[in-house]
């Protein structure tokens, strides 16, 4: 009759185990034999320090501790318990352990087992409180694997080999967390749609998106050199301007368009830099940095020389030809300074100077012509735009405030007086006083077109 009742308790015991732990448990086998295999789940990444257990190491051989390696995991590779229920269980004996093993080997065996079947009292059923002391971690605590370091608990796992366990820790997390991810349920907050994991993409910020719509997006703003935008889509990412990492955007474009990201990313920084010359071979087209110049020699001409580090050519950064060395004037000075003179002579003069200078008319027409042009340029910049402090970029505002955010390099700064700005409060610079005239200037107001005047067609009788 007892072992009746016995072989009820264990059958019920076993399937509500299948019911709340189906991943864990697996039908007995022929010999009785029943397996477990438990989880450790840490839940949020706690710190794991692995340290070396010269305990363990072989006798007689000596040799010095290994240095501690410090992890973070939100989970340990799972116990596995290959055990035998006897037939008098639970009444009367505990569960026969007949083997238990750690995925790596990271934890005690011996101690363990001595540990579970401590748990057994005469009459009770055992199995759930087993996986529940195991699957959460609290196991740790009882077999003195958890110590307080600087106010926080940390896990200390001894280890023989604590460079090769740490790596294989680590890869079992990793695993654990993607399949967890792959098994949930998102909801996209672009197309608002619940998707498997499986089919999201979790960027380092925390933020899950569908691939659809990362893939979209990303291509589209890579197509059309928008390299900024290519990283999260959450408003709050895109005010912070948080980029994506090479490692995400693999993960969802093609290679020719990562090599593309990658290009664009290196324009921009180069862009930013208005010291960087291109060499003007037309084959290489390299960015050639501006070399240092030594204390003395800046006005010397040597500050103009550049040498292509991938082609070898040395060009002056002035004229983009050949290195005609530092007492050597350069075309392009020579050439305006010869335009002023010519513009200062009265009309008979380009006469005397082509004789004088064997200059042809056409050359005298074209550099007169392209030096009015500049002119007119440098005029309209100066009185219409304001250059950006950071990388000299030229702003025209059309209407707004005078706080300005450059859209080359990101600097604020304003468009009064071309001071930079805070990014963090730019608007102190108009708020408070000991700024010049910019201050209460956050606005600039025409008086004569702020006048309200009346349509056309409603004028007063």
């Amino acid at each position: 009759m007892e072992v009746e009742t016995c072989a009820t308790l264990q059958r019920e015991e076993w399937e509500v185990l299948e019911s709340i732990f189906p991943d864990c448990v697996s039908s007995a086998s022929g010999n009785g034999m029943k397996k477990l295999e438990i989880p450790v789940e840490l839940g949020d990444p706690r710190p794991v320090l692995v340290t070396d257990d010269l305990s363990a190491a072989a006798a007689g051989f000596a040799r010095e501790p290994a240095q501690p390696l410090s992890l973070s995991l939100a989970s340990l590779p799972p116990v596995l318990l290959e055990l035998i229920l006897p037939a008098t269980y639970p009444l009367y004996t505990a569960p026969f352990i007949a083997s238990i093993h750690a995925t790596s080997s990271w934890v005690s065996h011996s101690l363990l087992q001595q540990k579970l079947l401590a748990m057994w009292q005469p009459g009770e059923t055992v199995l759930y409180n087993w996986v529940e002391w195991i699957r959460s971690a609290e196991f740790l605590n009882d077999i003195d694997l958890v110590s307080s370091q600087e106010g926080r608990d940390v896990i200390t796992i001894p280890h023989s080999a604590p460079h090769l366990l740490s790596p294989l820790l680590t890869a079992h997390d990793q695993r654990s967390q993607s399949s967890k991810f792959n098994q949930t349920s998102y909801t996209c907050s672009v197309c608002f749609d619940a998707r498997k994991g499986s089919r999201c993409l979790q960027l380092l910020c925390g933020h899950v998106f569908c691939r659809e719509c990362l893939e979209d997006g990303w291509k589209l703003y890579i197509a059309e050199g928008d390299v900024q935008h290519v990283g999260c889509l959450d408003p709050q990412c895109v005010k912070d301007g948080r980029e994506a990492n090479e490692e995400e955007v693999r993960r969802v474009v093609t290679d020719e368009e990562v090599r593309r990201w990658k290009w664009l990313r290196e324009k921009r920084i180069l862009d930013q830099d208005p010291t960087i010359t291109h060499c003007p071979m037309a084959l290489c087209q390299k960015p050639v940095a501006k070399p240092p110049v030594a204390v003395g020699n800046e006005e010397t001409g040597w500050e103009r020389l550049r040498t292509c580090d991938s082609c070898g050519y040395c060009f002056c950064a002035f004229c983009r030809r050949t290195w005609h060395g530092s007492l050597t004037d350069c075309p392009i000075p020579v050439a305006e300074k010869f335009v002023l003179q010519y513009m200062e002579l009265p009309e008979e003069a380009p006469e005397k100077i082509v004789l004088e200078k064997g200059y042809g008319k056409k050359n005298i027409a074209r550099l007169v012509a392209k030096y009015r042009e500049d002119q007119a340029n440098r005029s309209w910049l100066d009185e219409s735009t304001m250059a950006c402090p950071r990388c000299g970029v030229h702003v025209e505002k059309s209407m707004g405030c005078n706080h300005m955010i450059c859209a080359k390099c990101k600097q604020h700064f304003c468009y009064r007086c071309g001071s930079k700005l805070s990014a963090s409060d730019p608007y102190t610079h108009f708020s408070a006083r000991g700024h010049g005239n910019c201050y209460g200037q956050l606005f600039d107001f025409d008086r004569a077109e702020d006048e309200w005047q009346p349509m056309a067609g409603f004028e007063e009788m």
